[in-house]
């Protein structure tokens, strides 16, 4: 008898012990989603030729069954956690310490003091706020005019001794909705409006369309006033909702909500009291490409500048960035660095948006500069290549790395003849030279143009300081290596 091979022909238990992540059932194979420290094989499908026994097969379908639905309950889970579009708290403050000012249409200053409950009483100052307030709008709500959803007027003053800003909100609200904002990126919040729903009334879905501000995000903190119902509802741009039932407006309780500009929200009908929120508008700002950016640079420094823009008006002129960033130019376009500027790049970059040019980032190396919207890509070498060399770099810009006593060899064995009557200087010469024409030829099927043909001029310092080198790996007969890429600021001078 032959001896049988474990892992040739495997017996069940040995199959289940090899492969844990499929269940067969007459045929037919269901996959069941392995970790990912396991290895995922695909193996043919064996056909069963004995008929199972059928309170076999029931036993299983029952399993399969309650593992989908345990699978479909996890995939949920991981597709809410993976995209939220809320996130919920409360602020860590005493509600009596809240006091609202504002004035009324007759020009008096009005405070209204919190906690309330109009069940037991209701302020006079309650009263002259629901006199000034406006209807929301709420299309669909015009036949009821007594359970409308009110504001109060922009046009009138109103202050809080609540400011989100002295409460870690925004740093919640960054966590949770925008957890790969990269550095040079923050939040801000400007109150949008104060809204007040009164016994009977609720909120119509409120379109994104209502709010063109640019918003990021939208905050909604409720007031501690004592009422019943008005549960808000959130719908994210692919329909999914969530329900945030509040506090109710309980005395020792702020609660507060926000969720993704993208979605829409709404609330339900207040069955008894008074509901009181205000909304906030969350932007997003950015050191970099900004509108309206942080730093803004010296008239010293302007006035520097200006004589270099002076004469340089009719020519396409560029700065080479000193900062290094870490990033892959293989991988992403430089315009990409625009928010991560750094130090003295940021200056220049934001000096020259000041004289109203249009700056642009460009990758460079050795004499050759790829157009903004392409990134760096070498390619690998072809081992069998007359040409194909181990180390491919530009010796004018770049030095020459050193190379190995093989690689050297392997050069040499190229050329033939020609190395016997050249010395080994010679030789170092002719591999250097067959290098820089290997790359060159790859960097140019990238997309790169020499510098000359792009008509960029350079400014740079007598003696060349710092400058940005990000690297991007390539294959070169069968070694890994690395090109230097500069980053260059380029702008056109009118």
């Amino acid at each position: 008898m032959h001896p049988r091979s474990a892992l040739g022909s495997p017996t069940s238990s040995t199959a289940s012990r090899l492969s844990d992540s499929s269940r067969s059932d007459g045929g037919r194979q269901f996959a069941r989603n392995g970790s990912i420290s396991e290895f995922e094989i695909e193996r043919p499908l064996k056909m069963n030729t004995s008929s199972p026994k059928r309170p076999g097969v029931r036993r299983r379908q029952s399993e399969y069954g309650a593992e989908s639905a345990f699978r479909a309950s996890v995939s949920r889970l991981l597709t809410a956690k993976a995209r939220p579009f809320t996130v919920t708290g409360h602020i860590p403050m005493d509600p009596a310490s809240l006091v609202l000012f504002f004035r009324s249409k007759s020009g008096i200053t009005h405070s209204l003091d919190f906690p309330i409950n109009i069940d037991y009483d209701t302020p006079p100052a309650l009263e002259v706020l629901l006199a000034a307030c406006k209807p929301h709008p709420t299309p669909g709500f015009d036949v009821y005019p007594d359970r409308e959803t009110l504001f109060y007027p922009g046009n009138l003053p109103l202050t809080a001794t609540l400011e989100i800003a002295n409460h870690p909100i925004l740093d919640a609200v960054r966590n949770a909705l925008f957890p790969a904002l990269p550095m040079g990126h923050y939040l801000t919040a400007l109150r949008d409006k104060l809204e007040v729903m009164a016994t009977g009334a609720r909120m119509a879905p409120q379109p994104r369309t209502l709010r063109n501000d640019g918003r990021v995000a939208t905050i909604c903190v409720t007031l501690p006033v004592h009422h019943r119902g008005g549960n808000m509802i959130v719908r994210d741009a692919e329909g999914t909702e969530e329900k945030f039932f509040g506090g109710g407006g309980k005395p020792s309780e702020v609660h507060w909500t926000a969720f993704l500009g993208e979605c829409e929200y709404e609330v339900e009908t207040i069955q008894q009291g008074c509901r009181m929120s205000f909304t906030y508008a969350v932007h997003l700002k950015t050191y970099g490409a900004a509108v309206d950016p942080l730093i803004t640079p010296s008239e010293y420094f302007l006035d520097l500048l200006s004589p270099v823009l002076s004469l340089s008006r009719g020519r396409k002129v560029a700065f080479y960035l000193t900062q290094d960033y870490g990033v892959n130019p293989s991988e992403g376009l430089a315009e990409s660095l625009v928010p991560h500027l750094k130090g003295s790049d940021s200056l220049l970059y934001h000096a020259l948006k000041v004289y109203k040019l249009a700056p642009e980032l460009h990758w460079a190396a050795g004499g050759y500069v790829w157009p903004i919207d392409r990134t760096v890509e070498c390619g690998n070498d072809v081992l069998d290549s007359p040409t194909s060399l181990s180390s491919m770099s530009f010796p004018s810009a770049f030095g020459s790395p050193a190379r190995s006593t093989k690689s050297a060899k392997s050069a040499k064995s190229v050329r033939g003849p020609m190395s016997y009557y050249n010395g080994p200087e010679e030789d170092d010469v002719e591999i250097m030279k067959i290098e820089a024409d290997n790359l060159r030829m790859r960097v140019e099927e990238s997309g790169a143009i020499p510098l000359s043909e792009a008509e960029i001029f350079i400014l740079s310092d007598w003696v060349p300081g710092p400058l940005a080198k990000e690297r991007v790996h390539f294959v070169s007969n069968g070694e890994l290596e690395k090109l230097i890429v500069n980053v260059l600021l380029v702008i056109y001078v009118p």
